[in-house]
């Protein structure tokens, strides 16, 4: 590549100089290329360890004049073809015009000049995108590329200088961190050590020290573990590797693929050796830590932040903290942890004003909303760009009100508690809103009368006991007067200050009328509902009348969720419950509906109206429980991970005895999944709900742990799971809380109790007080970082479980030994993951997670075509391509252009596994319509028939079935859920599971084409065999008495008057050379041969059977006339003949049956032939009464050992496996190489 001119102030130190002129030296760098002694070792050591960009061009050109010792480098090249380019348009552009000047500086002004404009020129044509990148960072991702052959797709994400310790040596090197790949690369004099290991085979990544590794990074997979250290920023280093694996874990589970963003902004100024991808992943990084920590909607992207202080009217000081400003929000957190949190809705936003600086309040901001609440900011670093950045975004704020379904509070957000506690009477909404007005109880909705509920269902079936709880309804009043005087204080709404002595509030308990009211604003419901008016009533009517697998499920659950509860005990809780959870389903139909979201959604209605409800399931779901509630639960069992971490770490003398009995992976999915609302008394565990909102998921875990602390000595003598479920549930029974003005709710969990003590009560507040005091020292960072950690222990377990699955599922079936498939599995996955990120992401099948674990990894040709020619014990050269094509076609039962592990390893298995008789019967079949011909739609249905039914009842169900086979493609794809469709696969089903074998009496006749084409195969699989010549000699003995054969079977099956006719008719006679064929076999054949002839143009665009090649092929193998009758000028050759006569005829004959059959001469002598036949020399038609049988092919080679040894000799795929694996990269290599690669 041409270089913008540089000096270059030592020519000859390091560089060999090979080519030389007036102007110009060609270099090439010492030790590249052969030789190199000592001096190219130390060269190639120091090239690598200072990471010279002569690693990766080791040629240059340098222009120099006479008089100067001045040299300027002006082209690179990675190898010599590429260089010597460079030097020839050099030569025959530039000397001539050079000779021209004087002066040696204009020489050097129009070199550089020249130079410069070729650069220009070939600029143009690049794509802008890539100049994002700075020069130094593209030529390291240029040594990546060339190093570990990576291709272009592969993104360099950043890369580190640092040394991987091999045994107790320290290699030093590079590491390379890519979008889908770790790479290491190390030269140290000879000895060079390239790494390559997937994300997704990643199991673990520890920052740790020790005595052996100082500060290293350990990188774990199931295979082996690998260190590296000697960072110069371990820090940076670390966290990036754990974005990039845990993008690779959500690839595994979800199959979305890393995607560069598009939208992120530019940097006002070039960043050194930046890239734009890891200025990308940085941005994300922050985005979700600024979400997580404000509580906002997914797609919210953080702008900036910047430092200041915030004036706090309720305590009269100046808090010192972070501004963060975002396109539709403005947060502040102060820098001492529960000062203040603060966030502003631009939608909120009336006013933004710079207020007059002071030397005690320099550079303050005023933000005004329409609450009348204002805001201070002071200390801004740059105001005014501040200040223009809001103002750009209110902008862009849309300025239409938020939905006006709202209660009385939400009318006047955060105005300081002027009012009493609102009314929660449902004010009038528009046409919109999903929740309509309610005369008393019920109303209409939609068009279905089906009644709703526009406020939370507890205050329509309160219950009006005559005896006043005085002392509870006391206490619940001085709750709600508390709120009022903080309303007053910290104001109300999205916009309330934040502090400790809120979450203080929060932990006595939130009063029933204000509960759905905090859940929402500090879930970060409110504002998703807000920015979305209508998008709930959209919903359900979308939904009204869908039918799908979660529908089914919402029914079935129903009337399990709560039913102890008078609002579900009645068609209005039961409606509003069906309505949230199937809007939710249509919403998000990768989670659809899980179990226990029921339970969860129904306590939501008690104290919210439908949208409301559905925001917090939204909230939940989403956001604050991601992952939760899909098809395995990943969310749950991460956290679970996370608990028996903290058990281990909180409470060691407890760990043990839980990881013997087993109890924690029993306990911890219903407690988390549902929150406790399932183990604890209702009324009980809302309150732990009201903690959960504000605080999150460290909750949940501090209250478990305080439970197994209380429960500590009963559970240490505890000898068995149940037991140890038993005193558990028993004290969750008893968790009662004190404050609650509702009557209990009778918990129908199982009255445990033991002996005739009276159960203890357990306070919830206490045990919440409990909770916070003991394990208070969780942090939300904390338990992000475990659930990294956790999510790859997770997933690769869950990976591990499916692979067993798949593999126990179809072992009885196939021939491979268990570690053989459990091998394949591993190529088979790998192959679809790499065409998720390098392939064509229409062309790959995305995973479908609701599918059964075999269907779930799937290949289309492409990639079947990639692994077949690593994997196939039949290589056939350029024709394996060709073959591996028809193999799928013939796997391809369903036809939808994918096939599974199960119908990819049965492909494998028939060519490893069985005996001759097994491989020759596959290799026959991929020689018939399906496999021979995939242009044709109807080619499956003259397959079909060419397997005769001996009895009319048979037939009978074949013509029943048609019609759901045609359409069995389409309905895979739908994946149809109705009955018709679950009766069809149960047939299918039942017939798999019948014990029928095929014979080769029921495989079709092979047509000469057909024939043709196997041969073809035949001789292209036995090249570059150690018996080549043997095994060319035997197939044309093979088939020049194959071809006799079908000869004589055509004379017997057909009349001479037949013969002569140019129609096949359908009622020819029986084939005494084959009695077992029937007639309907030989008219299937006949118009099978017919249809192949017309089809050419399909065939030669598929690449099968090219026209222009068959008509010089054909000539190989079809009689021109007579065949061997009377009168044929050439004589067959005999068996003996053929076998003992190495003539040139009959070596053409073999040589011509391969894929180059274009070099066939026209006076070429081919066996079975007529000489002076021009008919035959063209081969201008295709017999289309000649046939032969499998039972004749097998027998015609039985008679050839060395033809049987060679499909009878055992290949092990084991090391095909392992070459595969490494086959995915192409490694540039140096004379001493050791090549240390672990890779997926």
């Amino acid at each position: 590549m041409w270089l913008g001119p540089e000096e270059v102030l030592l020519a000859n130190a390091l560089w060999v100089t090979e080519r030389a002129n007036p102007f110009f030296l060609l270099q090439r760098r010492r030790g590249h290329g052969k030789g190199g002694g000592l001096t190219g070792l130390l060269v190639g050591t120091l090239d690598v360890v200072l990471d010279s960009s002569a690693r990766v061009a080791p040629y240059r050109i340098l222009h120099q004049t006479q008089d100067s010792q001045i040299y300027w480098a002006v082209a690179c090249g990675s190898n010599r073809k590429e260089i010597t380019k460079h030097w020839e348009w050099l030569e025959n552009n530039l000397l001539q015009t050079l000779a021209i000047f004087d002066n040696d500086e204009d020489i050097t002004t129009f070199v550089k000049g020249k130079i410069h404009g070729i650069i220009a020129e070939e600029n143009k044509n690049q794509q802008p995108q890539g100049e994002e990148d700075p020069g130094k960072f593209k030529e390291a991702e240029l040594k990546m590329r060339k190093q570990f052959g990576m291709p272009e797709v592969e993104k360099l994400v950043n890369y580190y200088s640092c040394s991987y310790w091999k045994g107790r040596v320290p290699r030093q090197g590079w590491l390379y961190l890519t979008v889908n790949h770790l790479c290491f690369y190390s030269f140290l004099l000879g000895k060079e050590v390239t790494l390559i290991i997937q994300w997704v085979d990643v199991t673990q990544l520890e920052k740790n020290a020790t005595l052996l590794f100082p500060e290293c990074i350990k990188v774990s997979t199931r295979d082996s573990e690998l260190y590296f250290s000697m960072f110069l920023n371990i820090n940076e280093t670390f966290k990036l590797m754990e974005q990039l694996a845990n993008i690779a874990m959500r690839q595994l589970f979800d199959s979305k693929g890393f995607t560069e963003d598009m939208l992120l902004p530019k940097p006002s100024k070039p960043l050194k050796n930046i890239s734009a991808l890891k200025r990308d992943l940085d941005a994300r990084a922050k985005n979700e830590w600024y979400r997580a920590t404000f509580r906002l909607p997914k797609d919210e992207r953080l702008d900036g932040h910047t430092d200041c202080t915030l004036w706090t009217p309720f305590n009269k000081i100046h808090i010192l903290g972070q501004m963060f400003v975002s396109n539709n929000y403005i947060c502040f957190a102060s820098k001492t942890e529960e000062a203040c949190h603060l966030i502003i809705p631009l939608r909120e936003v009336t006013i933004v004003e710079k207020a007059d600086s002071s030397s005690v309040l320099p550079s303050p901001l005023s933000i005004s909303t329409k609450s009348k609440m204002t805001f201070l900011f002071a200390n801004l670093k740059d105001r005014d760009f501040l200040v223009q950045r809001i103002s750009d975004f209110l902008q862009k704020t849309p300025s239409k009100q938020p939905c006006s379904n709202d209660r009385g509070w939400k009318k006047n957000l955060g105005d300081h508690g002027h009012e009493e506690i609102p009314e929660l009477s449902p004010s009038t909404p528009p046409a919109v809103s999903p929740a309509s007005p309610l005369n008393n109880q019920l109303a209409n909705f939609c068009k279905d009368k089906v009644p709703t509920a526009s406020q939370g269902l507890l205050k329509l079936f309160g219950t009006n006991s005559e005896e006043p709880l005085r002392s509870k309804g006391a206490k619940e009043t001085m709750k709600e007067e508390s709120w009022n005087i903080h309303f007053f204080e910290y104001g109300r709404g999205m916009c309330m200050y934040r502090t400790a002595k809120t979450r203080e509030l929060v932990l006595k308990g939130i009063p029933d009328n204000l509960r759905g009211e905090l859940w929402l604003l500090f879930s970060g419901a409110w504002n998703e509902m807000s920015t979305h008016p209508g998008y709930y009533a959209d919903l359900v009517e979308q939904s009204l009348g869908k039918y799908s697998l979660a529908t089914e499920e919402i029914e079935r659950d129903l009337h399990r969720s709560m039913p102890e509860h008078p609002a579900f005990q009645n068609e209005l809780g039961i409606a509003a419950l069906r309505r949230v959870l199937t809007a939710y389903a249509f919403r998000n139909p990768t989670i659809g509906y899980c179990q226990a979201m029921n339970i969860v959604t129904s306590v939501l209605l008690l104290y919210c109206n439908e949208e409301e409800a559905f925001w917090l399931l939204v909230a939940l779901c989403e956001r604050m429980l991601p992952d939760y509630y899909n098809t395995r639960v990943v969310g749950a069992l991460v956290d679970q991970g996370i608990f028996e971490e903290l058990t281990r770490d909180c409470l060691p003398q407890l760990s043990e005895k839980m990881q013997d009995l087993g109890v924690i992976s029993s306990i911890s999915l219903s407690w988390f999944l549902t929150l406790f609302l399932s183990v604890m008394p209702f009324e009980s565990a809302v309150v732990i709900v009201d903690c959960f909102f504000y605080e999150g998921i460290k909750v949940i875990l501090q209250v478990s742990l305080a439970i197994l602390d209380a429960n500590m000595d009963k559970l240490l003598n505890c000898c068995d799971e149940g037991e140890a479920m038993t005193v558990l549930g028993r004290y969750l029974d008893n968790v009662i809380n004190r404050q609650s003005v509702s009557p209990p709710i009778p918990h129908l969990h199982a009255l445990l109790t033991s002996g005739d003590d009276p159960p203890v009560k357990i306070d919830i507040f206490e045990l919440i007080k409990t909770a916070y005091e003991k394990f208070g020292h969780l942090k939300a960072d904390e338990i992000e970082q475990m659930r990294f950690k956790q999510r790859l222990k997770v997933i690769h377990s869950l990976e591990d479980t499916a692979k067993r699955s798949v593999v126990r599922a179809i072992s009885g079936d196939i021939s491979f030994s268990m570690q053989e498939l459990e091998d394949l599995y591993v190529v088979f996955k790998a192959k679809h993951l790499m065409s998720c990120y390098w392939g064509n992401r229409t062309a790959a099948a995305p995973r479908d997670q609701s599918l059964p674990y075999l269907e779930q990894y799937r290949i289309n040709i492409e990639q079947f075509k990639e692994l077949f020619a690593s994997l196939t014990p039949w290589y056939c050269g350029l024709h394996t391509p060709v073959l591996a094509e028809r193999m799928f076609r013939l796997l391809d039962e369903n036809k939808d252009a994918l096939i599974n592990f199960k119908e990819f390893a049965t492909g494998m298995s028939g060519m490893y596994h069985g005996d001759l008789t097994e491989k020759l019967k596959l290799l026959y079949k991929l020689h018939l319509p399906p496999a021979l011909n995939s242009e044709e739609a109807e080619s499956a249905l003259e397959a079909a028939s060419f397997f005769t039914e001996d009895n009319a009842t048979e037939e009978a169900s074949l013509q029943e079935d048609k019609a759901p086979r045609e359409g069995n493609s389409k309905q895979q794809e739908e994946k149809g859920t109705s009955p018709q469709d679950y009766k069809y696969h149960l047939r299918m089903w039942a017939k798999e599971k019948e014990s029928k074998k095929e014979t080769i009496k029921d495989l079709p006749k092979m047509s000469q084409e057909q024939f043709i084409e196997l041969c073809k195969t035949l001789y292209n699989m036995f090249s570059e065999d150690p018996v080549e010549q043997e095994l060319y000699h035997a197939i044309a003995t093979v088939a020049s008495l194959l071809l006799r054969i079908g000869e004589v079977g055509k004379k017997f099956s057909h009349q001479p008057a037949k013969k002569i006719s140019d129609d096949v008719k359908a009622n020819s006679a029986q084939d005494p050379v084959s009695e077992e064929e029937s007639p309907t076999s030989d008219q299937s054949q006949n118009s099978t041969v017919e249809r192949y002839s017309q089809a050419a143009p399909e065939d030669k665009a598929s690449g099968d059977t090219q026209v222009d090649k068959n008509q010089q092929e054909n000539q190989i193998f079809v009689d021109g006339g007579g065949g061997e009758g009377s009168g044929s000028p050439v004589q067959l050759f005999s068996d003996d003949e053929t076998k003992d006569d190495m003539s040139m005829s009959s070596y053409s004959m073999v040589s011509t049956g391969s894929l180059q059959c274009e070099d066939i001469a026209d006076d070429t002598v081919l066996v079975g032939c007529e000489a002076g036949s021009s008919a035959a020399r063209y081969g201008s038609t295709i017999d289309t009464d000649w046939s032969i049988s499998f039972e004749q092919i097998l027998a015609s080679i039985l008679t050839e050992t060395v033809l049987v040894n060679y499909f009878e000799k055992k290949v092990d795929i084991t090391q095909k496996i392992k070459e595969q694996k490494k086959v995915e990269r192409q490694f540039s290599s140096s004379s001493d190489y050791e090549l240390s690669s672990v890779s997926g």
